[in-house]
């Protein structure tokens, strides 16, 4: 009954906030009219051909929207002997919102074109373009293809990716060569149980990746308090744990898919505010591991939840769950971005916070290993079970450096690190010179290993390297191609309506200082040799979204992201494509074959 209530309190902040959620469409940032809805791409502008004596193509724009004269572009397939020469009227003039002074389109465009050498059976003119409508909705650039010749000669179809406009477009029209719209197209295709399995298998693997490993000091922190709790009790507190987890990562999903990127609750939550407050938490909870309190909920609170009055109720064990699922772990993954995907695209919240909770499930189910079965391996009394203690309470001062990590410099983290080496050396006897016998000498020696990682991490912190791993520098980030940083959103959209073509295309990497994965590809993956090589053919833009400003939250609204770490890639005529988009960290093989699959798609100098 504990455990119901305590879910279903966390169950009623979730039905609420999704409710709150529900009159912002996914692509309307706060500030856009909520009754506001706009038509998917294909109805707004209307794409045709007429290619008898005099060809054109043409364009029925819907009242309300237009078309920018500077986005539209024109390029011949499959006819490498031919030359075209498009005629475009002028346009009105407009101060837009977005790119400044520029000409439009209202009502109706024809284009005229004259096509001089010989057009083959096969030839395809491809058309881009770009439009806006004036209640302030930005439709990403659009490719279509019209066949020149043939049986199917004047039909119009789509050419290379093209991302869904409205909330309208079905999930499954997103591009499969990104591993989350594959996912999000599995959840279009309706309910099965092989889709959820697949969500619980890459929630499995996620649970050993860096945004979830600081989860197990803190359950286990959990199952070492309760000292000689039994194995039923030891389950009862990690299923709690592992359940508050899920419910409150299915209940944030839905609220991010509603809202979409607008909201950034990531970026909210991973402000330095929240961030010192519940660092402090943490190392709050390992001095309770260290006896120097006992720690334990308002008695008020601990009656309406049916909790015991000892330390460890099932009312502080869930607190902990939701805040790690909040705070620990705020990487979005491709699993995630999938089913945020078809939460957004389809406003379907049941399906997709199935999906949610299924994928939390599966990122809990090593921890209810850890806590089932660490209970029976542990020690039930002695001093080996303060020891224990101990060592889970520098895991938990771990977990608040681990945070302060995403606030403080990098020489300044590492210091901190060494400071928490430094301690346990000295706690395991690194500086004590009495003899030891039996584990006293396995204790002794980790505590030396331990002193000389501190010492390192402290010569590091003091030159002012900045990482963990490689403390005394010369690690291979520095052979890692350098980004450019945008000073912001406005300065991305000039630079992409800027671009000529022949241009390489362009890489761009969605970086906050709080996403520990954004940091692992920086430090890892990027300086990879066959990451590098590949991304050496590459424009490399980097926009930093730390700040989570107002422009940072309209790239994630307007892009349909949900936060870093993300890669964006674009053609020469500043152009998406999205079929290739990467959001989550990726491996080397895996971003070394995205990379390669780019460029064939839009060749260096197109």
């Amino acid at each position: 009954m504990r455990l119901f209530r305590c879910c279903l309190l966390l169950l009623m902040i979730a039905l609420g906030a999704t409710a709150a959620a529900a009159p912002f469409s996914p692509q309307n940032p706060p500030g856009f009219s909520a009754s506001a809805e706009f038509l998917p791409v294909d109805e707004a502008f209307v794409v045709g051909a007429s290619l008898g004596s005099s060809p054109r193509v043409f364009w029925q724009i819907h009242p309300g929207y237009y078309l920018y004269r500077g986005r539209l572009a024109f390029a011949l397939e499959g006819a490498p002997e031919a030359r075209l020469d498009p005629t475009i009227p002028t346009g009105l003039a407009k101060d837009d919102p977005y790119f400044g002074p520029v000409e439009v389109f209202y009502n109706d465009l024809s284009v005229a074109l004259h096509i001089d050498g010989p057009v083959p059976e096969d030839a395809a003119l491809r058309v881009s373009y770009q439009g806006c409508a004036d209640a302030g909705l930005c439709y990403p650039p659009e490719t279509r293809r019209i066949a020149l010749a043939g049986a199917n000669a004047g039909m119009v179809s789509a050419s290379g990716p093209a991302r869904a406009a409205s909330p309208s477009a079905a999930a499954s029209s997103v591009a499969a060569a990104a591993p989350e719209g594959a996912l999000a197209a599995r959840l279009a295709g309706g309910f099965s149980l092989s889709t959820l399995l697949l969500f619980f298998l890459a929630g499995v693997g996620l649970a050993f990746t860096p945004c979830v490993l600081p989860m197990v000091p803190i359950l286990s922190s959990i199952i070492v308090g309760q000292g000689r709790a039994s194995a039923g009790r030891n389950l009862q507190l990690t299923l709690t744990y592992v359940l508050a987890m899920a419910v409150t990562y299915a209940a944030l999903g839905m609220v991010v898919g509603a809202f979409g990127g607008a909201l950034n609750l990531h970026g909210w939550l991973q402000s330095p505010g929240v961030l010192i407050v519940f660092a402090a938490l943490f190392a709050l909870l390992a001095l309770a591991m260290f006896d120097v309190y006992t720690l334990q909920l308002p008695a008020g609170l601990q009656q309406w939840l049916g909790a015991p009055r000892e330390g460890g109720s099932l009312g502080s064990v869930a607190l902990l769950g939701v805040l790690s699922s909040l705070l620990v772990s705020p990487c979005v993954s491709a699993p995630l971005a999938g089913a945020l995907i078809y939460i957004s695209t389809t406003g379907d919240a049941v399906l997709g916070g199935l999906a949610l909770f299924v994928l939390a499930l599966g990122m809990g189910a090593p921890l209810l290993l850890v806590g089932a079965g660490g209970g029976a391996l542990l020690p039930k009394a002695g001093a080996w079970m303060n020891g224990v203690k101990k060592a889970f309470g520098v895991g938990l001062l771990g977990v608040s450096i681990w945070l302060l990590e995403r606030v403080l410099p990098g020489p300044v983290t590492l210091l901190a690190w060494a400071a928490l080496a430094l301690g346990s050396a000295v706690a395991l006897g690194a500086l004590d010179f009495a003899p030891r016998r039996g584990w006293g000498v396995v204790g002794k020696t980790f505590g030396v290993l331990l002193f000389v990682v501190g010492v390192a991490l402290a010569w590091g912190g003091l030159q002012g390297n900045d990482d963990p791993l490689h403390p005394l520098g010369g690690t291979a980030a520095a052979r890692a191609p350098a980004f450019e940083t945008l000073a912001s959103y406005d300065a991305l959209r000039q630079r992409l309506a800027a671009r000529a073509p022949g241009s390489a295309p362009v890489v761009l990497d969605l970086y906050a200082d709080w996403c520990i994965a954004c940091k692992v590809m920086e430090r890892s993956i990027f300086p990879a040799p066959p990451v590098a090589e590949a991304l050496a053919r590459f424009e490399r833009w980097r926009l930093d979204l730390t700040a989570n400003t107002a422009q940072d939250r309209a790239l994630l609204a307007d892009y349909g992201l949900f936060g870093p770490p993300a890669l964006l890639f674009f053609n020469s005529q500043g152009q998406e494509l999205q079929a290739y988009r990467l959001q989550g960290e990726p491996t080397v093989a895996s971003l070394s074959r995205q990379l390669q699959a780019v460029l064939r798609a839009a060749p260096e100098g197109e």
